[in-house]
Parts: C-alpha cells; structure tokens; sequence
C-alpha cells in the first residue's frame, strides 16, 4: 500500500484587479496539484485546511483541480475549511464523510474530524464525544494490525507547536486514554502548525506536515516488508518557488513560517513493523 500526503495548502480567493496575480495563483495551484495527482499511489490526501476559508467559491476550484478518474482522494476537514460555511454545506459540496475508517489486508486506515466549525476565534481542535467512542472503537478493532491516523490537529504536546494555545485538539481531551488501548504500531499524521515535525511517543509516531505554501511538497508512506516508511517530496518547478511569494504577498488569514522545513530527522522516518511475538 502506497498513500501521498499534502499538509495546508490554502488554496484561496484572490483580488483578480491585482496584477499578475490571477495567473501566479493559477501556476502555482495548478502545478502543485498537477504533481500530487501524478504521483502513484491507493490514496491521496489532504491534511485539512485544503482552503482558506471554506467558501464555495474555493471549494468548487480547488476540487475541479483535484479532479483525475485514476486517483482517490480523501480531504480532512481543517479549520480553515469551515470558516465560510458549516460542516453539513461543505460536505455536501466535497461529496466527502465527516469521519471514517478503512480496514485493509496491511493496516486500519482512521480519518477524524477536529475541526470546530465557524469558529474564527478558536482554530484549536475538538472532538465531540460520539466521535470520540467511535475512534477508540476503531482503535480496538484494529487489533495488532497498524493503525493509521489522519487528523487536521496534533495531538497535544506531541508534534512542534502542539503545546501553543489553539495549536492542538485541545488538551482536556485526553487523546492518550483512547491511544493507549493500541496494541502495535500506530503513526498519527496531521497538519495545522505550519511545520515538518516527526516524533515518536510510546508505539505512536506523529508525522506533522508543514503548509504547501511554505514547503512546497507532499509525504509518500509506503508499506514494505518490515517497516512502513514515510519520506518526503520537494517540489521545485519554477511555477511554484517563483509564485509562491507574490501568493504569500496578497493573501489573507495566512502568514508564511520561515522555520516550516524543520530538521532533517522531521522529514524521513521509518516505522518498524512489530512481529507477533513482540506484540504478545
């Protein structure tokens, strides 16, 4: 199994009275998205936030340039997609689920919701608590197999910024109770802070994707024989480094992060796979 992950991208409404900048948004989106859909793989996902602020407007061209017969494509909700509209209207538009799960032959595949809706004084996290029992329902039912965990939030205190104010599903949930019922390898990939970050806590490594428009480029996870590993793709058309600073320039409810890239150990990572002995 090969999964293609894309952190914030942002993908936002422009002044078309501005100068140039039409075509630098068309490019740069055009390009980038051009060569996520490329790339082989059984999924393609975004992190949440795949807008800037939800509205239908962003929605309906964002998703015509997903668009491609050959690639299933699944979009967490992020903040940032429920500013404009509410859960239900955004749904009905992206055609996707709020939450759900995949069980497959090499893993458990969970994709939550922490997104609060409308709520532009609040970005940080949330989990209501059906989807709460629902997640650790799924936990359970993944037995030894490796759990996969898709989610626009850190988990508090995990990832880089995960411990700032609204940076994280927020810290009264305790995420831990339902994460430590895993029995095996389990890896938690999120977006929202705007930084490469990888950490291992327990059994659990959490793999945080930086924004598109600061690190232009996506993750690949692939299942090999003893590891899962997950690796990083730099994007380096001219399209996208040149444009991206005019984007940057005239955007609104984004600011660029200078710190995205992280370390190199934030970029690559493998997972061993835990033999049933081990897992006894």
């Amino acid at each position: 199994m090969k999964l293609v992950l894309m952190g914030d991208l942002h993908y936002h409404e422009i002044d078309k009275t501005i100068p140039g900048l039409l075509e630098a948004r068309t490019a740069f989106y055009q390009t980038l998205l051009g060569r996520f859909l490329e790339m082989d793989a059984d999924l393609h996902v975004s992190l949440g936030d795949l807008t800037n602020f939800g509205s239908s407007l962003e929605l309906l061209e964002v998703y015509e340039l997903l668009r491609h017969n050959d690639r299933t494509f699944i979009h967490v909700l992020g903040n940032h997609d429920l500013y404009g509209q509410t859960r239900s209207e955004v749904l009905e538009i992206t055609g996707q689920r709020r939450y759900h799960a995949i069980d497959t032959d090499s893993a458990m595949l969970v994709f939550l919701d922490t997104a609060k809706e409308m709520d532009f004084t609040d970005w940080g996290g949330w989990i209501d608590e059906k989807q709460l029992q629902w997640f650790e329902d799924m936990v359970l039912a993944s037995g030894t197999k490796p759990l996969l965990v898709f989610g626009h939030h850190p988990v508090y205190n995990t990832t880089a910024g995960s411990e700032k104010e609204k940076g994280s599903i927020h810290p009264s949930i305790d995420m831990w109770r339902i994460l430590s019922r895993k029995n095996g390898v389990g890896i938690y990939f999120n977006g929202h802070t705007h930084v490469d970050s990888i950490v291992a806590q327990s059994n659990w490594t959490f793999i945080q994707l930086s924004a598109c428009l600061d690190e232009h480029g996506f993750r690949v996870v692939e299942f090999a024989e003893k590891e899962i590993r997950i690796s990083a793709v730099d994007i380096t058309d001219a399209d996208v480094l040149d444009h991206a600073p005019i984007l940057h320039q005239y955007m609104k409810h984004f600011k660029p992060n200078p710190n995205a890239r992280g370390k190199d150990s934030d970029r690559e990572f493998e997972v061993p796979l835990l033999t049933a002995a081990r897992l006894q």
